[in-house]
């Protein structure tokens, strides 16, 4: 989300892809949340690699991390860990549902940091799992789209048995009166951010990148 300011950006956002960053662009659009800036880092292993410099970048005031889960929640949330103790910060030992927010060191300088781990800070999954979320509960497209995926024979389908509800998003996302990506269709209100898990989401966001209490 552009803000205006110059390179370095003080307040960072670090995200692995371009859906991840049009996802988080259009729910802080529509839920009015403060500016700051996204980067993607093309894949997990470059946005692991890069915490320790993101944190050391001249007049960084915040720095968020989100990536995905996948098949290894506590594996992931040591990569992250091992990254910020190198940096002097350490994350809580144990999963908070409602994201991490590490307030700012005046005495080391360090930023505010705070971590989300898609899809809910606590189970196996990715972006497409808390995308999955936001489909309205009485969407009756989505239970169709389960079901079309579900029934190719496993002998042709192309996609991985943890892939599956991927699969069914995008299934659903390509049966809506203009197929879009899942960004566009936050934009266009196709997807729900008023759910528990949306909201609780934006409210990472805000606690990150709000202003600090005065």
């Amino acid at each position: 989300m552009p803000n205006g300011e110059q390179d370095p950006p003080s307040r960072m956002l670090l995200v692995e892809g371009n859906d991840d960053l049009h996802v988080v662009t259009h729910i802080c659009i529509r839920a009015s949340i403060p500016n700051f800036e996204i980067e993607t880092k093309g894949s997990i292993g470059e946005l692991l690699d890069s915490i320790p410099y993101e944190i050391e970048v001249g007049e960084r005031t915040v720095l968020g991390i989100m990536l995905d889960a996948d098949g290894n929640p506590a594996g992931r949330r040591q990569a992250v860990a091992d990254r910020l103790g190198k940096a002097g910060i350490e994350l809580p030992s144990f999963p908070q549902p409602e994201g991490v927010v590490i307030d700012s060191d005046p005495s080391t300088g360090l930023p505010r940091v705070g971590v989300w781990m898609m899809p809910d800070n606590q189970s196996l999954g990715e972006l497409e799992d808390f995308l999955a979320a936001m489909i309205p509960a009485d969407d009756p497209v989505w239970p169709i789209s389960q079901e079309y995926i579900d029934g190719i024979p496993p002998e042709h389908r192309k996609f991985q048995e943890g892939k599956r509800l991927r699969a069914q998003v995008h299934a659903w996302l390509a049966a809506q009166e203009e197929p879009r990506p899942p960004g566009l269709a936050i934009q266009t209100q196709d997807l729900d951010i008023d759910g528990p898990l949306c909201v609780r989401f934006t409210e990472w966001l805000r606690a990150l990148f709000g202003e600090p209490a005065s």
